[in-house]
C-alpha cells in the first residue's frame, strides 16, 4: 500500500502524544498520595524510574526496534505502555508500591523508549530535504501530550476514581497506538526526493559513510553530543521539576497563577520542538545548538536574581523552548553526522542520557537546595554546566567544519 508521507508524520505524532502524557504524571501525584497513603518520593520516583527506562530502553533496543522495523516497534511500544497502564491500575487497586514501580516504571519505561524512538527516524528518511523539520514533528507530540492527557487525567479520576483513569486511559492508548503504529513504513526510493544541502553537516551527510552503531560509538563526536544531550536535559529537568513551587517561593506568584505558568511550559515544550527544529534546517544543527547554550546561560544567569513575575515566566519559558528543541533537533543532527541508515540504534544509544538525566537533574537541584536554602545558588551551577557544554559545542561545531567525523580531535 503506497503511504502519504503527511499521514506517516500524523501516525507518528499519534504514537508521541500517546507515550508524551508520561509528563502530565505530577497531576496524579497528589492523588495517588492521598488514595494510597504513599509518601512523596514514592510517588515521585515512579517518574524517576519511567525516565530512566526510557533512556534505558532507547539505547539497549535501539538496534532491535531498528532490525524490527516502524511496524513492529511501534506495536511493541504500544503493547508494553497499555500493558504499563492495565498493571498500574492492578497495582493502585492493591494499594501495591512495588507493582506500582514495575508497571508504570519499568514497563511503562520500555514502552517510552521503543514509542519514542520509533517514529523518529522513520520520519528522517521520509523527509529527507527537511530533518529537522521532520523530527520536530513528532517529538511536538510528545511536549504537546500533558496539554490533553493533565486535564483528562484530572476529570478522570474527578469523576471515576484513580483505577478506572488508567484502564480508560489504557484503551483509548490501545486503538491510538494500533492505528498509529499499523500505519507506519519505510519509504520507497520513489515516495521521496532528494535533499538539498541548507547547512554544512547536511554537505557532510552527503558524502559520509552510513555508520553503525558500533562505528559511531567509536568517534569522539559520539560522546560530546552526549554530554552536551545530558546537560541540556539535566539543567531543564531540574526546572521543570520545581517550576510552580520556585515561582511561589521566589516571585511571590499564587498557587493558581503558577499552575497556569505550568500549563504554558507544556504549550511552549511542544511549540519549541517544531519551531527550533525548522529553524536548524536553515542555520544548521551545530549552529543552532550554540544559540541554545547562549540563551540558557543568559536566562539562568538572569533567573537566579530575578524578583518580578512576569521577568520569571518569560525566562523559564525561554528556558523550557531551548530544552525542547534540543530532543527534536537531536535526531536530525545525528542523521547529518552519522546518516539515517542506523538511526534508530544511534538515536537510542544517545537517549541513555535522557534516562540519566531524568535522575541526575532533580537529585542536583534537591541536594544543593537542600545545603544552601537557595535556588540561585543551583541556578549558578547550570550556568557553569552550559559555559562548559557552550565551549564543547563550539569546538564540536568547528571540527565539523573543518575536519571529517571520526577524526581524533
Amino acid at each position: 500500500m503506497k503511504r502519504n508521507r503527511w499521514l506517516v508524520a500524523l501516525s507518528a505524532m499519534g504514537l508521541h502524544i500517546c507515550i508524551g502524557s508520561v509528563y502530565a504524571w505530577s497531576v496524579l501525584t497528589k492523588p495517588i498520595m492521598e488514595n494510597m497513603g504513599f509518601t512523596l518520593k514514592e510517588t515521585t520516583w515512579t517518574f524517576s524510574l519511567a525516565i530512566l527506562f526510557l533512556g534505558l530502553s532507547a539505547g539497549f533496543l535501539g538496534s532491535f526496534v531498528q532490525k524490527i522495523g516502524p511496524r513492529k516497534s511501534g506495536l511493541l511500544s504500544m503493547t508494553c505502555f497499555v500493558t504499563a497502564m492495565f498493571g498500574t491500575a492492578a497495582a493502585l487497586y492493591a494499594h501495591s508500591l512495588p507493582l506500582l514501580y514495575l508497571f508504570y516504571g519499568i514497563i511503562g519505561g520500555v514502552g517510552l523508549g521503543t514509542g519514542y524512538i520509533t517514529p523518529v527516524s522513520t520520519l528522517v528518511k521520509w523527509f529527507p530535504e527537511n530533518r529537522g523539520f521532520a523530527t520536530g514533528l513528532a517529538i511536538m507530540g510528545f511536549g504537546f501530550a500533558s496539554l490533553i492527557a493533565g486535564p483528562a487525567m484530572q476529570l478522570l479520576v474527578q469523576h471515576f476514581g484513580l483505577v478506572a483513569n488508567f484502564i480508560i486511559l489504557g484503551c483509548v492508548y490501545m486503538v491510538i497506538m494500533t492505528a498509529s503504529s499499523l500505519y507506519l513504513a519505510l519509504p520507497a526510493d520513489a515516495d521521496v526526493k532528494r535533499p538539498v544541502s541548507t547547512s554544512k553537516e547536511a554537505e557532510y551527510a552527503a558524502v559520509q559513510p552510513q555508520f553503525s552503531v558500533g562505528q559511531a560509538m567509536k568517534t569522539w563526536q559520539f560522546y560530546a553530543i552526549w554530554w552536551l544531550f545530558f546537560t541540556n536535559i539535566t539543567c531543564g529537568i531540574a526546572l521543570l521539576s520545581v517550576a510552580s513551587p520556585m515561582a511561589q517561593d521566589v516571585v511571590g506568584m499564587s498557587p493558581l497563577a503558577a499552575a497556569s505558568m505550568v500549563g504554558l511550559i507544556g504549550l511552549i515544550n511542544g511549540a519549541g520542538r517544531i519551531a527550533w527544529a525548522t529553524v536548524s534546517d536553515y542555520i544548521g544543527r551545530s549552529a543552532t545548538y550554540v544559540l541554545f547554550f547562549v540563551i540558557e546561560i543568559l536566562a539562568f544567569w538572569q533567573l537566579a536574581g530575578v524578583t518580578n513575575a512576569f521577568s520569571f515566566q518569560v525566562l523559564v519559558l525561554l528556558i523550557i523552548s531551548c530544552y525542547g528543541g534540543g530532543f527534536s533537533c537531536m535526531p536530525a543532527y545525528l542523521s547529518d553526522l552519522f546518516g539515517t541508515k542506523y538511526l534508530s540504534a544511534i538515536h537510542g544509544r544517545i537517549l541513555t542520557a535522557w534516562g540519566a538525566a531524568g535522575v541526575a537533574g532533580p537529585l542536583v537541584l534537591s541536594l544543593i537546595k537542600e545545603n544552601t536554602n537557595s535556588y540561585s545558588i543551583t541556578l549558578y551551577f547550570f550556568v557553569g554546566a552550559f559555559s562548559v557544554a557552550l565551549a564543547l559545542m563550539a569546538f564540536l561545531k568547528y571540527r565539523t567544519r573543518h575536519g571529517i567525523v571520526g577524526e581524533s580531535a
